[in-house]
């Protein structure tokens, strides 16, 4: 079987650089070892048996303006796309830590199905599994469905429909996401309701939306990411760290104590993470703008066969520049505020669509153009509340880092699940030297506002 790549699709598939590669990275670490054979049979029920991109390679067309298309890949072996490692004694998170790094720079092969999975046994007497997903496939939120729907809430349990551990927003700016549902649904209607177009009701909300769509195009043009010690020109070395786990009680306590949300205690903490190695390694911190992807999929309905990508991206400048813990995390708030109240998502998802249907270079640029204003991509996924079990094995962390495009060289994953906030960073090694220091820094901020909430 052969269809279309669709051009939004096109857009990462041509994306990839040796530098920064279109590969989204998943992490799930496991109590027990996981069985091979129980692990195929539910990548193939759950996964290959509904997706068929997973089974499919990107071929590209002999005619010089003609989209390439998905092909279905003959004798298809899954198996080969699933490999077996083990660590070395004592298999910590050294170890692990280790393994990813060794194949986080190393581009998928395109004459194949753009995906591969690592079964790691040895990892703290379990296991781990270790996903590279291309994004020319699907996007992160999507493939993170993906991924959850291999896991089920009892050890020998069947998942419902429903009950795919399915995360219900896209991170610190979800509520974005059905705003760009729902700032559609109110420009339909405007034009089926003629009365109310005439309505100085919607002449004032015409007015404010105006003034928004100026204010973001101005800010989606001329932002800059300022010469500080997380900006440079990215290089093939990258390197992925984590930090252990957070406990989530503790933040959501600071979140009401200060009137503000988990997500902003969560991104005021990687605001003074980033300002702490940059007053260690500049002398003086500045803020630093980071791209924040927003899902647009409707999270109540089951993911399309075909999968694709459909998110949109929004500019949100951390204010690691001012002093204070609590200076950052007020203002984390205000900013939060304004981007959720505003079209931004909207925009920037009809952008990414305009951007998909020119040529290729025109691609190249576009995407540079508007990647080069942020310092990487940050992702903060609500995942499962409760605990995931894997092929029976209980599922005791999860990250994801969403790919860097441009120059970008700071990726950031914040990933909530059962109980506990995992936090670990991508860096782009020629750049960010020293990646475990942004690891204490996001934890002694994240102390700094416990304490600051408890003494309120």
């Amino acid at each position: 079987m052969r269809r279309p790549i669709d051009p939004v699709d096109t857009i990462w598939l041509n994306m990839d650089r040796a530098n920064n590669l279109m590969v989204i990275e998943s992490l799930m670490t496991c109590a027990d070892p996981i069985d091979r054979e129980r692990f195929l049979e539910v990548l193939r029920t759950r996964v290959l048996d509904r997706f068929p991109v997973f089974s499919q390679r990107p071929v590209s067309s002999r005619m010089p303006l003609a989209m390439p298309h998905w092909e279905d890949v003959p004798d298809f072996d899954p198996g080969a796309h699933v490999r077996q490692f083990t660590l070395p004694p004592p298999g910590g998170d050294g170890a692990l830590q280790d393994h990813v790094n060794g194949f986080i720079s190393t581009p998928l092969p395109r004459d194949r199905p753009l995906w591969e999975m690592h079964l790691i046994d040895g990892y703290d007497g379990g296991s781990a599994l270790y996903s590279r997903l291309h994004h020319s496939m699907a996007d992160g939120i999507a493939l993170t469905r993906v991924l959850l729907s291999m896991t089920d809430a009892e050890p020998d349990g069947v998942p419902a429909e429903d009950d795919l551990g399915e995360s219900r927003h896209a991170g610190p700016l979800g509520a974005a996401a059905h705003l760009v549902g729902s700032a559609a649904g109110t420009a339909r209607s405007a034009l089926l309701d003629l009365p109310h177009v005439l309505s100085p009701s919607f002449a004032e909300d015409a007015f404010t939306l105006t003034r928004q769509t100026t204010g973001i195009a101005t800010k989606l043009t001329f932002t800059r990411n300022p010469a500080t010690a997380v900006a440079g020109t990215a290089g093939v070395r990258k390197r992925a760290v984590w930090a252990p786990p957070i406990p989530l009680r503790d933040v959501i306590a600071a979140g009401h104590r200060t009137g503000t949300t988990v997500n902003d205690v969560l991104v005021a903490a990687l605001a003074g993470a980033v300002s702490s190695y940059l007053r260690t390694h500049d002398g003086v911190a500045l803020d630093v703008p980071t791209m924040v992807p927003v899902n647009v999929r409707p999270l109540d309905e089951p993911l399309p066969r075909e999968l694709g990508n459909r998110f949109a991206l929004v500019l949100f400048s951390l204010p690691s520049g001012l002093d204070t813990p609590f200076a950052r995390l007020a203002e984390t708030k205000r900013r939060m505020d304004a981007i959720k109240d505003s079209p931004e998502a909207m925009l920037t998802f009809g952008l990414i669509r305009g951007i998909g249907r020119t040529g290729k270079d025109v691609e190249r640029y576009l995407v540079d153009f508007f990647a080069n204003k942020a310092s990487g991509v940050t992702t903060n996924v609500p995942g499962p509340q409760g605990p995931r079990y894997l092929a029976g094995s209980r599922i005791t962390s999860m990250l994801g880092w969403a790919p860097e495009s441009g120059n970008q060289t700071l990726g950031t994953c914040i990933f909530t699940y059962d109980g506990h906030v995992h936090v670990g960073f991508k860096v782009d090694l020629d750049t960010i030297g020293h990646p475990e220091e942004l690891l204490d820094a996001f934890g002694a901020e994240i102390d700094a506002l416990l304490h600051l909430a408890k003494a309120g």
